[in-house]
């Protein structure tokens, strides 16, 4: 009996340096084994493994989507206020839908370090407003804005943040709802989707997939000691709060969401949509005009 569809539009590779531990050739062979036709990858801020991550779909017979999780600035890319990582950005699920919109991450992936290098490689909401065609946004894991608001139990914010992100982006916005077995997560899952109700914005279920198997969530936890300069011992270090990180099967995702099968099916919708064709054949060289009689 064939998998249901669902497609994992959220997912790190070791590109997210020393937070992912799955290996691209790896992750798609995850991918292909429990049955899926697409796979999205979207790193922490950078578009490193994009191309590698395209030929080896492409190779497997797997529809490749270029993405990347953005970490938007809280105000403009070029404040320095923040004292502490956390503060310094959110976190944004952006997706190409198309060559158009992988040139666009490109440029904001580029901006984000020569321009918004603060903790982390930032791109701020006008940068987003200026590059936004072509590209599907989701609204973010547990550390994005939107999330962040729901959890101060400011919901008339994260509303109106809705709003901004659903005119921005029009039919290519969807509210991310996420369960890796936290309670943060369903917090945030319960009134996003009353949010996306009383707005009729489309949902979209992810699975925040760090690592390959879920026996690999100790292998992950010892790559965030290194990330971190701690050791397994020390009980005040980061850590991720359940081995529920892993790349899921369809059955698996829809189990995690009972009431949201719609959501989960979204998944494979907006994987459908996206069709990136890249051009390794032509070559592109500078046009330069010398000075008269030189």
């Amino acid at each position: 009996m064939p998998e249901p569809p669902f497609v994992h539009l959220h997912c790190h590779s070791h590109y997210s340096l020393l937070d992912g531990a799955s290996r691209i050739p790896e992750l798609i062979a995850r991918a292909r084994e429990v049955g899926m036709n697409a796979l999205a990858l979207t790193d922490h801020g950078n578009l490193y493994g994009a191309i590698e991550f395209y030929q080896e779909c492409k190779a497997a017979g797997i529809n490749p989507i270029l993405g990347y999780e953005a970490y938007i600035a809280p105000a403009r890319r070029n404040e320095r206020e923040a004292r502490r990582r956390g503060e310094a950005a959110y976190h944004l699920t952006l997706l190409a839908r198309n060559t158009t919109g992988f040139k666009n991450l490109i440029k904001m992936a580029s901006t984000a370090f020569l321009d918004g290098y603060h903790y982390v490689p930032r791109i701020d909401k006008e940068l987003l407003s200026a590059h936004h065609e072509g590209i599907i946004c989701l609204s973010g894991c547990a550390s994005g804005e939107f999330s962040e608001f729901i959890l101060k139990d400011q919901v008339a914010e994260a509303t109106a943040l809705a709003e901004w992100f659903a005119r921005l982006f029009g039919k290519d916005f969807y509210i991310e709802i996420q369960n890796n077995g936290l309670d943060l997560q369903k917090r945030c899952a319960d009134c996003a989707i009353d949010i996306a109700n009383r707005l009729g914005l489309p949902l979209v279920a992810t699975s925040d997939a760090h690592y390959l198997c879920q026996a690999d969530s100790a292998a992950h936890d010892v790559l965030l000691c290194i990330n971190t300069g701690k050791t397994r011992g020390d009980e005040n270090r980061l850590r991720y709060a359940s081995d529920q990180f892993y790349v899921r099967s369809p059955a698996e995702m829809y189990e995690l969401f009972p009431g949201q099968k719609a959501a989960v099916t979204r998944s494979q919708e907006i994987a459908d949509s996206c069709a990136i064709e890249l051009d390794f054949k032509s070559r592109h060289f500078l046009v330069f005009t010398p000075p008269a009689d030189k």
